[in-house]
Protein backbone atom coordinates (compact mmCIF):
# COMPACT_ATOMS: atom_id res chain seq x y z
CA UNK A 1 0.00 0.00 0.00
CA UNK A 2 2.99 2.22 0.71
CA UNK A 3 5.63 1.26 -2.11
CA UNK A 4 5.49 4.72 -3.88
CA UNK A 5 5.06 7.31 -2.42
CA UNK A 6 3.93 9.87 -5.38
CA UNK A 7 0.90 7.47 -5.15
CA UNK A 8 -0.04 8.36 -1.55
CA UNK A 9 -2.34 11.00 -1.58
CA UNK A 10 -2.88 12.96 2.01
CA UNK A 11 -6.50 14.83 2.62
CA UNK A 12 -6.18 16.93 5.15
CA UNK A 13 -9.54 17.97 7.34
CA UNK A 14 -8.85 22.21 8.21
CA UNK A 15 -10.32 23.06 11.17
CA UNK A 16 -9.16 21.30 13.88
CA UNK A 17 -6.30 19.23 12.09
CA UNK A 18 -4.08 21.42 10.17
CA UNK A 19 -5.76 24.25 10.98
CA UNK A 20 -4.01 24.91 14.71
CA UNK A 21 -6.49 27.03 17.80
CA UNK A 22 -5.88 30.10 16.31
CA UNK A 23 -6.80 29.50 12.53
CA UNK A 24 -3.05 28.99 11.06
CA UNK A 25 -1.09 26.52 9.90
CA UNK A 26 1.88 25.84 12.29
CA UNK A 27 5.59 25.99 10.83
CA UNK A 28 6.11 22.22 11.77
CA UNK A 29 3.37 20.84 9.66
CA UNK A 30 4.01 23.65 6.58
CA UNK A 31 7.66 22.23 6.74
CA UNK A 32 6.26 18.46 6.66
CA UNK A 33 4.31 19.03 3.70
CA UNK A 34 6.70 20.67 1.92
CA UNK A 35 8.57 17.66 2.54
CA UNK A 36 6.40 14.98 1.73
CA UNK A 37 5.41 16.87 -1.47
CA UNK A 38 9.27 17.16 -2.88
CA UNK A 39 9.35 13.71 -2.59
CA UNK A 40 6.36 13.47 -4.89
CA UNK A 41 3.47 12.64 -1.91
CA UNK A 42 0.21 14.87 -3.09
CA UNK A 43 -1.25 16.78 -0.47
CA UNK A 44 -4.65 18.28 -0.42
CA UNK A 45 -7.61 19.52 1.53
CA UNK A 46 -10.86 17.79 2.75
CA UNK A 47 -12.94 21.17 4.27
CA UNK A 48 -16.49 22.23 5.02
CA UNK A 49 -15.41 25.09 3.18
CA UNK A 50 -16.47 27.28 0.16
CA UNK A 51 -14.60 28.05 -3.21
CA UNK A 52 -14.86 31.27 -2.40
CA UNK A 53 -13.26 31.08 1.66
CA UNK A 54 -10.75 28.46 0.96
CA UNK A 55 -9.18 31.65 -1.35
CA UNK A 56 -6.93 33.14 2.05
CA UNK A 57 -5.45 30.11 2.19
CA UNK A 58 -3.60 29.63 -1.64
CA UNK A 59 -0.80 31.95 -0.78
CA UNK A 60 0.35 30.04 2.06
CA UNK A 61 -0.74 26.54 1.08
CA UNK A 62 -0.08 26.13 -2.45
CA UNK A 63 -2.11 22.90 -3.79
CA UNK A 64 -1.57 21.18 -7.43
CA UNK A 65 -4.90 18.73 -6.37
CA UNK A 66 -8.24 18.78 -6.51
CA UNK A 67 -9.78 19.83 -3.20
CA UNK A 68 -12.73 18.10 -1.22
CA UNK A 69 -15.32 21.11 -0.40
CA UNK A 70 -18.51 21.78 1.02
CA UNK A 71 -18.34 18.91 3.20
CA UNK A 72 -18.18 16.43 0.46
CA UNK A 73 -21.09 18.21 -1.81
CA UNK A 74 -18.25 19.28 -4.12
CA UNK A 75 -14.64 18.73 -5.49
CA UNK A 76 -12.84 21.68 -6.93
CA UNK A 77 -9.96 22.11 -9.24
CA UNK A 78 -8.39 25.44 -8.32
CA UNK A 79 -5.61 25.02 -10.76
CA UNK A 80 -7.94 24.96 -14.05
CA UNK A 81 -10.32 26.99 -12.26
CA UNK A 82 -13.27 23.93 -12.53
CA UNK A 83 -15.23 22.41 -10.24
CA UNK A 84 -15.04 18.55 -11.18
CA UNK A 85 -18.26 17.14 -9.43
CA UNK A 86 -21.25 18.53 -7.82
CA UNK A 87 -23.87 16.77 -5.40
CA UNK A 88 -26.65 19.67 -4.36
CA UNK A 89 -29.54 19.57 -2.04
CA UNK A 90 -33.23 18.33 -3.57
CA UNK A 91 -35.31 21.15 -4.30
CA UNK A 92 -37.43 21.08 -1.25
CA UNK A 93 -34.62 21.78 0.93
CA UNK A 94 -35.80 25.40 0.88
CA UNK A 95 -39.27 24.06 2.64
CA UNK A 96 -37.26 22.14 4.80
CA UNK A 97 -35.08 25.46 6.36
CA UNK A 98 -38.45 27.47 6.86
CA UNK A 99 -40.01 24.79 8.72
CA UNK A 100 -36.64 24.82 10.90
CA UNK A 101 -36.55 28.44 11.04
CA UNK A 102 -40.36 28.48 12.52
CA UNK A 103 -39.35 26.05 15.07
CA UNK A 104 -36.41 27.46 15.94
CA UNK A 105 -36.25 31.28 14.74
CA UNK A 106 -32.64 31.95 16.53
CA UNK A 107 -30.91 30.16 13.96
CA UNK A 108 -28.67 31.82 11.90
CA UNK A 109 -28.00 30.35 8.49
CA UNK A 110 -26.73 30.58 5.10
CA UNK A 111 -27.06 28.88 1.69
CA UNK A 112 -23.76 27.82 0.21
CA UNK A 113 -23.37 27.48 -3.43
CA UNK A 114 -20.47 27.19 -5.99
CA UNK A 115 -21.20 31.25 -6.73
CA UNK A 116 -21.18 32.24 -3.66
CA UNK A 117 -22.59 32.44 0.46
CA UNK A 118 -25.85 33.32 0.94
CA UNK A 119 -26.90 34.50 4.14
CA UNK A 120 -30.68 34.27 5.16
CA UNK A 121 -30.27 34.88 9.30
CA UNK A 122 -27.29 37.03 10.01
CA UNK A 123 -27.48 36.14 14.16
CA UNK A 124 -24.23 37.19 16.01
CA UNK A 125 -23.40 33.18 15.62
CA UNK A 126 -23.71 33.74 11.64
CA UNK A 127 -21.93 36.72 11.68
CA UNK A 128 -18.55 35.00 13.84
CA UNK A 129 -18.96 32.16 11.05
CA UNK A 130 -18.12 35.11 8.58
CA UNK A 131 -15.58 36.00 10.48
CA UNK A 132 -14.01 33.28 10.15
CA UNK A 133 -14.61 32.00 6.90
CA UNK A 134 -13.32 36.06 6.23
CA UNK A 135 -15.55 36.38 3.25
CA UNK A 136 -18.05 38.65 1.61
CA UNK A 137 -21.68 36.81 1.81
CA UNK A 138 -24.50 38.06 0.25
CA UNK A 139 -27.55 39.06 2.68
CA UNK A 140 -31.05 37.70 0.85
CA UNK A 141 -34.30 36.45 2.48
CA UNK A 142 -34.88 32.72 2.10
CA UNK A 143 -37.24 33.17 -0.10
CA UNK A 144 -34.95 34.95 -2.68
CA UNK A 145 -32.35 32.66 -3.04
CA UNK A 146 -32.65 31.02 -6.46
CA UNK A 147 -33.57 27.27 -6.50
CA UNK A 148 -30.71 25.22 -8.02
CA UNK A 149 -27.52 24.21 -7.05
CA UNK A 150 -27.45 24.46 -2.91
CA UNK A 151 -24.93 22.53 -1.82
CA UNK A 152 -25.13 22.76 1.45
CA UNK A 153 -27.12 24.67 4.28
CA UNK A 154 -25.40 25.64 7.44
CA UNK A 155 -26.85 26.61 10.60
CA UNK A 156 -24.88 28.75 13.21
CA UNK A 157 -26.42 28.44 16.70
CA UNK A 158 -24.91 28.41 20.35
CA UNK A 159 -23.97 25.10 21.26
CA UNK A 160 -27.16 23.83 23.33
CA UNK A 161 -28.95 24.80 20.55
CA UNK A 162 -27.16 22.95 18.23
CA UNK A 163 -27.97 19.82 20.62
CA UNK A 164 -31.44 20.82 20.43
CA UNK A 165 -31.85 21.15 16.73
CA UNK A 166 -29.77 18.07 15.86
CA UNK A 167 -32.39 16.24 18.10
CA UNK A 168 -35.69 18.08 16.36
CA UNK A 169 -34.16 17.05 12.43
CA UNK A 170 -34.16 13.15 13.52
CA UNK A 171 -38.16 14.02 14.28
CA UNK A 172 -38.67 15.68 11.28
CA UNK A 173 -39.83 13.98 7.94
CA UNK A 174 -36.56 15.61 5.55
CA UNK A 175 -36.07 12.97 2.78
CA UNK A 176 -33.24 13.26 1.09
CA UNK A 177 -31.07 15.73 3.16
CA UNK A 178 -28.76 14.59 6.11
CA UNK A 179 -27.84 16.73 9.04
CA UNK A 180 -24.34 16.33 10.46
CA UNK A 181 -22.77 18.55 13.50
CA UNK A 182 -18.93 20.16 12.33
CA UNK A 183 -18.46 22.15 15.18
CA UNK A 184 -19.69 22.90 18.24
CA UNK A 185 -21.69 25.72 17.21
CA UNK A 186 -22.46 24.48 13.50
CA UNK A 187 -24.96 22.18 11.88
CA UNK A 188 -24.88 21.49 8.53
CA UNK A 189 -28.13 20.45 6.07
CA UNK A 190 -25.48 17.73 3.18
CA UNK A 191 -27.44 15.82 0.32
CA UNK A 192 -28.28 12.80 1.59
CA UNK A 193 -25.42 10.43 1.70
CA UNK A 194 -22.78 13.15 0.85
CA UNK A 195 -20.36 13.45 2.85
CA UNK A 196 -16.06 14.02 2.67
CA UNK A 197 -16.01 9.70 2.53
CA UNK A 198 -18.48 10.01 -0.30
CA UNK A 199 -16.47 12.56 -2.27
CA UNK A 200 -13.40 11.15 -1.85
CA UNK A 201 -14.73 8.22 -3.16
CA UNK A 202 -16.06 9.80 -6.16
CA UNK A 203 -12.05 11.55 -5.99
CA UNK A 204 -11.03 7.85 -6.64
CA UNK A 205 -11.92 8.05 -10.00
CA UNK A 206 -10.65 11.17 -11.32
CA UNK A 207 -8.02 11.26 -13.92
CA UNK A 208 -4.66 10.21 -12.14
CA UNK A 209 -6.10 8.51 -9.65
CA UNK A 210 -5.55 5.24 -10.97
CA UNK A 211 -4.26 2.67 -8.19
CA UNK A 212 -3.19 5.63 -5.55
CA UNK A 213 -3.38 5.04 -1.61
CA UNK A 214 -5.74 7.59 -0.23
CA UNK A 215 -4.76 8.58 3.63
CA UNK A 216 -7.16 10.88 5.30
CA UNK A 217 -6.78 13.06 8.53
CA UNK A 218 -9.89 14.71 10.19
CA UNK A 219 -11.10 15.18 13.83
CA UNK A 220 -14.62 15.84 14.02
CA UNK A 221 -17.45 13.92 12.79
CA UNK A 222 -18.29 15.47 9.13
CA UNK A 223 -14.28 13.47 9.45
CA UNK A 224 -15.40 9.87 9.91
CA UNK A 225 -17.05 8.96 6.70
CA UNK A 226 -13.67 10.06 5.08
CA UNK A 227 -11.65 8.33 7.77
CA UNK A 228 -13.65 5.41 7.21
CA UNK A 229 -13.27 5.12 3.20
CA UNK A 230 -9.57 6.05 3.14
CA UNK A 231 -7.31 3.12 2.77
CA UNK A 232 -5.67 4.55 6.04
CA UNK A 233 -7.41 6.70 8.25
CA UNK A 234 -5.84 8.82 10.95
CA UNK A 235 -6.79 11.90 13.95
CA UNK A 236 -5.12 14.14 16.24
CA UNK A 237 -4.92 13.54 19.76
CA UNK A 238 -7.23 16.68 19.94
CA UNK A 239 -10.22 14.54 18.10
CA UNK A 240 -13.78 13.70 19.16
CA UNK A 241 -13.94 10.09 20.77
CA UNK A 242 -16.57 8.93 17.55
CA UNK A 243 -13.88 9.76 15.34
CA UNK A 244 -11.23 8.12 17.47
CA UNK A 245 -13.24 5.04 17.50
CA UNK A 246 -13.72 4.36 13.75
CA UNK A 247 -9.66 5.87 12.99
CA UNK A 248 -7.05 3.48 11.95
CA UNK A 249 -4.02 5.21 13.56
CA UNK A 250 -4.71 8.13 16.20
CA UNK A 251 -1.57 10.33 16.37
CA UNK A 252 0.09 11.18 19.47
CA UNK A 253 0.01 14.98 18.68
CA UNK A 254 -2.63 17.97 18.85
CA UNK A 255 -3.27 20.45 15.78
CA UNK A 256 -1.67 22.48 18.22
CA UNK A 257 1.66 20.67 18.13
CA UNK A 258 1.67 18.98 14.29
CA UNK A 259 -0.40 16.48 14.15
CA UNK A 260 -0.26 16.55 10.39
CA UNK A 261 3.73 16.58 10.77
CA UNK A 262 3.18 13.38 12.58
CA UNK A 263 1.55 11.78 10.07
CA UNK A 264 3.58 12.60 7.46
CA UNK A 265 6.51 11.25 8.97
CA UNK A 266 4.88 8.28 9.68
CA UNK A 267 3.67 7.78 6.15
CA UNK A 268 7.47 8.55 4.56
CA UNK A 269 8.42 5.75 7.12
CA UNK A 270 5.96 3.00 5.99
CA UNK A 271 7.15 4.33 2.09
CA UNK A 272 11.01 3.48 2.79
CA UNK A 273 10.15 0.58 4.74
Amino acid sequence: MFEDISKVILLSDLDGTLLSTDKKITDIDRRAIERFTSMGGRFTVATGRTVQSFEQFLSILPLGYPIIMYNGAAIHDYKSGKTLYTHPLPVEARSYVEELLELMPEAGGEVLKTDGTYVFSNTDYQQLHTRLCDIVPNYAELEEIEDGGWLKVLFSMSPEDVEHMGLLVKKLDHEGVDYVKSSDIFLEMLPSGVSKGSALAEYRKLSGMEGCTFVSVGDFDNDIEMIVEADLGACPANAEKSVKEKADLILDRTNDEGAVSELIEYIIERCRK
